[in-house]
């Protein structure tokens, strides 16, 4: 009758012991892994730097100041003064047109105002001994105005057969030869200063209240995918664009190589709400649910894992935003996080500050291991 209440005691004694075991056994191994083995991690460190949200769009450059030169006479060219892609200065002569009859209009107007000048002087002197009229002298002026006025004007008609830079910049190629007759209006030769260039683009009205003066861009462009070209907004447009509802939005590109040219299209970055924050590589979150957590290497406390919640912000390429939980200085554990928990002791295998490929820390790492 006592037989099943001792089996009882006893299947009950033994569950009691294996419990008592599993508890040993898993000491041991957390007793183990605290003295004798330690993960080993490869750390990254917390960094403070720039960060800015952006803001993408597709722009099209234009040159600083930019014109097409053209005659106001009709003439045959004379002279050529350029060759094509020349960089000129502000008022170089770039094409002179036939004026032959012009100056021998101006030689003899010149010689006529001479004449009026001589007649002028002896109506003066005839007026101061009373022999002369005051009238006389004052036609005498008037005939002298007159000529004077008429060799202003073909002056002008000569200042329009030479036609000269109006700004320093680049000429564009040359389509036309001496001889050629012109007429009012013929397109002879592009000017485009090229120093600076004006990057011109559209914004989605939504994002009109963070466009200001002054902000700052990167742009791209396929004809140099290798380079970055930084710049600013100068100006942003007065009306919204009812169809796309959109603003225009103007930024200059310094350009003092000029490679950039009028015409290309580019891909532009704006760099909104430029802050300075605190960075780590997206490899060191641990997700939870909503939350996220990274593994925090106390270095003051024999590198022991301290795992933190972190309020994160915003993301770019391999980079995360972080709003709280971490300081700058802080390690964290980058690659290895599943391997580690909270309270476990690590070795750092190398600090991960992004200048260089894992497969070439670990490379590094195992050569050091041979070698030692």
């Amino acid at each position: 009758m006592h037989v099943p209440s001792l089996l009882a005691v006893t299947a009950h004694g033994q569950h009691r012991w294996a419990v008592a075991l599993v508890g040993l056994l898993m000491l041991g191994s957390a007793n183990a892994q605290d003295t004798d083995t330690r993960t080993s991690v490869i750390a990254a460190p917390v960094t403070t730097t720039q960060w800015s949200d952006p803001l993408e769009a597709l722009g099209t450059l234009r040159a600083d100041e930019s014109v097409t030169l053209s005659a106001t006479v009709t003439d045959t060219i004379a002279e050529l003064s350029f060759n094509d892609g020349q960089r000129v200065a502000e008022g170089d002569l770039l094409i002179r047109l036939h004026d032959s009859a012009e100056q021998a209009e101006l030689r003899a107007a010149q010689a006529l105002r001479r004449e009026r000048e001589n007649a002028v002087r002896r109506a003066r002197q005839l007026q101061d001994r009373n022999v002369g009229t005051r009238a006389e002298y004052e036609d005498a002026q008037a005939q002298l105005a007159q000529v004077n006025a008429q060799i202003d004007e073909i002056q002008s008609s000569l200042a329009d057969h030479r036609i000269r830079a109006p700004f320093a910049g680049t000429v564009g190629q040359r389509d036309i030869s001496v001889g050629a007759l012109v007429t009012p209006g013929t397109e002879l030769i592009t000017l485009d200063k090229l120093d600076h260039m004006k990057l011109d683009f559209t914004v989605p009205a939504t994002f009109l209240g963070a466009l200001e003066p002054g902000m700052s861009l990167s742009a791209t462009t396929a004809s140099y995918p290798e380079q970055i070209f930084r710049g600013e907004v100068t100006s942003i447009g007065t009306r919204i664009d009812p169809v796309s509802r959109s603003v225009s939005v103007r930024a200059q590109l310094p350009n003092p190589d000029r490679t950039l040219l009028p015409g290309m299209l580019m891909i532009v970055t704006l760099e909104r709400r430029s802050r300075e924050t605190l960075v780590v590589p997206e490899s060191v979150l641990v997700p939870s649910g909503e939350r996220q957590y990274v593994m925090r290497i106390a270095r003051d406390a024999d590198n022991q894992i301290q795992r933190r919640r972190v309020e994160i912000g915003a993301r770019r390429a391999g980079e995360v935003e972080i709003h709280s939980g971490l300081q700058a200085g802080d390690w964290v554990v980058s690659h290895g996080t599943t391997q580690v928990r909270d309270g476990d002791h690590v070795d750092i295998l190398a600090l991960d500050d992004g200048s260089r490929e894992i497969s070439d820390i670990l490379k590094a790492a195992r050569d050091e291991e041979d070698s030692g």
